[in-house]
C-alpha cells in the first residue's frame, strides 16, 4: 500500500510540474516590433514604403503588442530618433485607438520632412531598437530596416561594436540598389552579406524582403 500511495504522490507531482511547465512556455506570446526608417540621401523617397510596412504590421499586432518607429539619420541612437512608440492597452477598442495615434504620427513625421540627411547612422537606429526590443520583454521581438544599407558615418562616430540583437529576427525592407551599384553590381551583394553577419554575430536572424506583398507568404509576425 505504502508503495502505491508512493507512486501516486510521484505521477501527482510529474504531472503538477509538466502542467507548470506548459504554462511556462505559453505564458509569453507578446510581440514588439521596432521600424527603422532610413531618411539619407536618395533612400528618403522611399518612405512611403515605411508607411505602407507600418499599416502591414499594426494589422498584426493586438492587444499587449509593443511598437516602435524611428529614422536613421546622421546620429540615430537618440530619443529625437522616436516617431512614434507604445505598448497595445488589453481593451481591444484602446488599442485601436492606439493604433489610429501611430499611424498619424507617422504621417505627421512624413508630412513635415522635407531634407534628407547628409550621412546615415545605421548602426545607431539599431542599437536603438535593440534597447527597445529588449526592454519590451515580449516573446516575440522584429526588427524592420527600411533602408538600403548604405552606412555612411559622420567622421569620428565610433560604431564598431555588436548590436545586443538575441533572439531578433532582422528583416531588410525594399534594399533598393543605388545608382553606384550599375557600375559595380557586387557592391550590392556586399551590403547585404555584411549586415547579415553583422546581424547574427550578434546573436539576431536575418531575412531579405524586398517585396512588401511577400511578408505575409514568409510568416514574417504571426
Amino acid at each position: 500500500m505504502k508503495r502505491i500511495l508512493q507512486s501516486m504522490t510521484m505521477a501527482v507531482t510529474l504531472v503538477a510540474a509538466l502542467s507548470l511547465a506548459g504554462c511556462g512556455e505559453a505564458q509569453n506570446r507578446n510581440q514588439a516590433v521596432f521600424i527603422l526608417i532610413d531618411i539619407h540621401g536618395d533612400y528618403a523617397a522611399e518612405m512611403e514604403r515605411a508607411r505602407d510596412l507600418t499599416n502591414y504590421v499594426l494589422g498584426q499586432l493586438t492587444s499587449g503588442d509593443s511598437i516602435a518607429i524611428a529614422f536613421i539619420d546622421n546620429s540615430s541612437f537618440t530619443e529625437r530618433n522616436y516617431i512614434a512608440r507604445t505598448k497595445f492597452d488589453h481593451r481591444p477598442s484602446v488599442a485601436t485607438q492606439q493604433k489610429r495615434i501611430v499611424r498619424s504620427e507617422l504621417d505627421a513625421f512624413m508630412e513635415r520632412f522635407s531634407v534628407p540627411s547628409a550621412h546615415s547612422d545605421i548602426t545607431g537606429g539599431v542599437l536603438l531598437a535593440s534597447d527597445f526590443l529588449r526592454e519590451s520583454g515580449a516573446g516575440r521581438k522584429t526588427l524592420f530596416m527600411v533602408s538600403d544599407l548604405e552606412e555612411d558615418l559622420m567622421p569620428g562616430m565610433d560604431r564598431d561594436m555588436p548590436l545586443g540583437l538575441e533572439g531578433v529576427e532582422v528583416v531588410a525592407v525594399n534594399v533598393t540598389r543605388r545608382a553606384t551599384d550599375n557600375f559595380d553590381p557586387r557592391a550590392y551583394q556586399r551590403r547585404l552579406a555584411q549586415w547579415e553577419a553583422r546581424v547574427e554575430d550578434s546573436g539576431g536572424t536575418w531575412r531579405v524582403a524586398n517585396d512588401l506583398s511577400r511578408l505575409q507568404e514568409l510568416a514574417v509576425l504571426r
